[in-house]
């Protein structure tokens, strides 16, 4: 089904705010002299609830850094997360520094960096933010919500000096990088295409019969962000954001980015494409997410195109009735999740735990294994202290286009119109793997039941792309998608 237009104009009718809150928990100064004089890298992690608890986890057991500062707009969450990391110690005797709003916790000159795990569309502000106060940044995925600011995130970066990693660990497991230099070095020949997988089980979120208050405790204000700061249209106000386009990228920007990233370097790309068209819908359920939950999308490259899936329904309609979604869903060469190079002589398959890669011959055999994982926060780290970003595996530009594939897509599919599945076909005949994955999708989607005749996909608008200056080109209504609008108070600069 077709994002409603309601959703759309939602994210571009923004307006006032409040200024910055203060401090939820008062919190000592910390001891910047004697850290400094020691080495320590302080750490201040934003965005607690899921995610958020791996960043704590993952700095705090690196030897010479602290977390010494936590940031939630849930004051339930943020207790909770301070609690954990102090357990047994009261408020008034704890030395980890509480905050509500990101810009108390940026004026802090005793924190060195921040680890962003927040929604996607307050990446780019908390970003840009944190390097102007002269901070370095860890940056969850997708980097950015709309291929405009992500730019802006990587000029400020590079103005400000500041080290920005983006969140797309595979790139620090061993098994993929080596992998991807035999692949580099013609392992298997040249490449016919990339395809990433993102079949991954997403049920109904549900549908309200009107707008909710926020919960207790929560600041909607601060949540929205450079969003408009009216009520919830969701059941779940945490994580079912990610299914709204004015929040969230579907699952090809939350899942899916790990896997175009992999996709992109399996073919050696560094820029966008030249073209892009996607087909989707949401399929099965009527609910309140607006980003498709079944979609591909076909990218015109060099040195050969990419195709990526998306399916949140299981194999068939009886896994879908009996419930019984985590292990019933499609699989392509054995994955359900992950990222596939097609070359001459073979293929490279990398699963979803980057801990594995496996090529293969044209028989099917398997030719070489790779194994082994590493520590994506310790890489951002030794780069603070090296204050090189060049030791970055996945530096913000970096997580910038591959987060760019992901809108690129999304920004297709919302400006496209329903159409048959046979005109669609058809229309795609020219690219053999546009037209192969347009197969599988109605396959995928007849066994769980869906009358494509009734429900009709939609097919995406097709995107010609200035890859130099990255923008659209002739289509002024995709420009201002790509540019998106901003709130008072919580604009992203027209310069980074």
């Amino acid at each position: 089904m077709n994002p409603s237009n309601k959703q759309v104009l939602r994210r571009d009718v923004l307006r006032g705010t409040t200024a910055a809150a203060a401090s939820l928990l008062a919190a000592p100064a910390l001891a910047l002299g004697s850290r400094s004089q020691e080495g320590v890298i302080r750490v201040g992690v934003v965005g607690l609830r899921g995610r958020g608890g791996n960043h704590i986890q993952g700095f705090s057991r690196l030897d010479g850094v602290e977390v010494v500062a936590l940031c939630d707009v849930d004051a339930g969450v943020l207790e909770r997360r301070a609690s954990e990391l102090e357990p047994g110690v009261s408020k008034a005797d704890r030395k980890v520094a509480a905050f509500e709003d990101v810009r108390d916790m940026l004026a802090r000159d005793d924190i060195d960096a921040v680890s962003l795990a927040t929604p996607n569309h307050l990446h780019a502000l908390h970003t840009i933010w944190a390097c102007e106060a002269g901070k370095d940044v860890y940056v969850e995925k997708p980097v950015s919500h709309n291929i405009w600011e992500g730019r802006r995130m990587v000029e400020v970066a590079e103005r400000t000096g500041r080290i920005v990693q983006s969140g797309m660990q595979s790139r620090s497991h061993r098994a993929v990088q080596e992998s991807i230099a035999w692949l580099d070095a013609g392992g298997i020949g040249a490449p016919r295409y990339a395809q990433g997988l993102c079949y991954k089980p997403r049920k109904s979120i549900g549908l309200i019969d009107g707008p909710k208050a926020p919960p207790a405790g929560v600041n909607h204000d601060l949540w929205s962000g450079p969003r408009e700061a009216g009520p919830v249209e969701r059941q779940q106000y945490h994580y079912d954001w990610h299914w709204q386009f004015p929040f969230g990228n579907g699952d090809f920007g939350n899942q899916g980015v790990h896997q175009v990233d992999l996709c992109r370097r399996m073919l050696g790309v560094s820029k966008l494409p030249r073209r892009t068209v996607a087909v989707g819908g949401r399929f099965g359920y009527e609910d309140d997410g607006t980003t498709p939950n079944s979609m591909f999308a076909f990218y015109d490259l060099d040195p050969a195109p990419m195709i990526f899936e998306v399916r949140g329904l299981p194999r068939d309609l009886e896994a879908q009735t009996n419930g019984k979604w985590g292990g019933s869903m499609d699989r392509e060469y054995g994955l359900t999740i992950g990222s596939l190079l097609h070359a001459e002589d073979g293929r490279l398959a990398i699963s979803s735990n980057y801990g594995r890669a496996i090529a293969y011959d044209r028989k099917g055999e398997e030719i070489r294994r790779w194994e082994g994982g590493g520590d994506h926060f310790a890489n951002f780290i030794d780069a603070v202290r090296k204050r090189d970003p060049e030791v970055l595996n996945a530096d913000v530009n970096e997580g910038h286009i591959s987060a760019a594939y992901c809108h690129l897509a999304n920004d297709s599919y919302m400006l496209g119109c329903e159409d048959s599945m046979g005109s669609i076909e058809r229309t795609l005949g020219g690219d053999p793997e546009a037209q192969d994955a347009a197969q599988r999708f109605r396959a995928h989607l007849e066994a769980n039941g869906v009358d494509l005749e009734v429900h009709r996909p939609t097919f995406g608008r097709v995107l010609a792309v200035d890859r130099a200056e990255e923008r659209y080109v002739g289509d002024d209504e995709a420009t201002a998608l790509m540019r998106g609008t901003y709130r008072e108070g919580f604009a992203v600069p027209e310069k980074g």
